[in-house]
């Protein structure tokens, strides 16, 4: 039975997550991080804890996406391919964390105050200059988990399901769950509202690409990297400058690339 009644509300004490934290810790030092997620509540928790622990490529074992039971013409099935997306999730993770600290170690008063500073550089970004939205991100990756604590709601269904509320509507329209799975409470994607969508992956290929284009993202971070270690940054904005031209415009490449390959495969053939 599942310990939490119908449409119970989380709301996280700085206490909870301390000892959430304290916890993994100590398992990293018996001999590696071991992390639980017993409660849809404990996902948010353990994920901040990951991210204290320099663990923030095991980010995406807190991920659920359910596969087709279905293999590929190469014999490859949707649950490999899937697993090859994360892995490289897990990679390009690893690299913002290290990315991120660096940038805090070099620039220790130039960081993001507030998530909704990022939200709103987003917004602004209409003229395709993504160099403060590139850098604000790097500059603090994971800001997101360290929000207000109002301003998330946890909602336990009791049906192995708990609905995620943002100021009191759900989070990314919907399109973020928490889902009970045999590993314990991961945050799942609504398949079937997911699989509707014309970017979803369907085939093989598709998810070799978005996998593909994970790893062209990671690359340009390493280099971004490289750069940022050489000191030749003297500000900030400076690095948020190159970082917005160099990750920018790969994300801004690849997007394309898979878009036009889902364009080709949508598009009926002539004759």
């Amino acid at each position: 039975m599942n310990p939490h009644s119908n449409h119970e509300r989380f709301v996280p004490t700085a206490l909870q997550r301390l000892a959430a934290a304290a916890v993994p810790v100590l398992l990293a030092g018996c001999g590696g991080s071991e992390y639980d997620t017993p409660t849809p509540e404990s996902v948010m928790v353990v994920a901040s804890a990951m991210v204290a622990n320099g663990d923030a490529d095991q980010l995406p074992s807190l991920i659920e996406i359910a596969p087709r039971d279905i293999e590929f013409e190469d014999g490859v099935t949707e649950a490999s391919a899937i697993a090859e997306v994360k892995e490289k999730l897990s990679e390009l993770l690893g690299r913002l964390w290290l990315v991120g600290e660096e940038l805090q170690r070099q620039f220790p008063d130039e960081t993001l105050d507030t998530l909704d500073e990022a939200v709103g550089m987003v917004g602004d970004a209409t003229d395709g200059d993504w160099t403060d939205v590139v850098g604000g991100i790097l500059a603090d990756p994971f800001a997101f988990l360290d929000v207000q604590e109002e301003r998330v709601e946890i909602l336990d269904l009791g049906d192995g399901t708990a609905a995620v509320l943002w100021d009191d509507e759900p989070a990314l329209g919907g399109f973020v769950a928490m889902l009970e799975t045999d590993d314990g409470w991961k945050v799942g994607v609504p398949i079937e509202l997911v699989q509707d969508s014309e970017y979803w992956p369907q085939t093989r290929w598709e998810w070799s690409v978005v996998a593909s284009m994970l790893l062209g993202i990671e690359n340009s971070l390493g280099d971004f990297e490289r750069e940022v270690r050489s000191g030749r940054f003297k500000s900030l904005s400076r690095a948020a400058e190159r970082a917005g031209r160099i990750i920018g415009e790969s994300v801004a490449v690849q997007g394309v690339i898979y878009a036009m390959m889902k364009r080709d495969v949508d598009e009926p053939e002539d004759g």
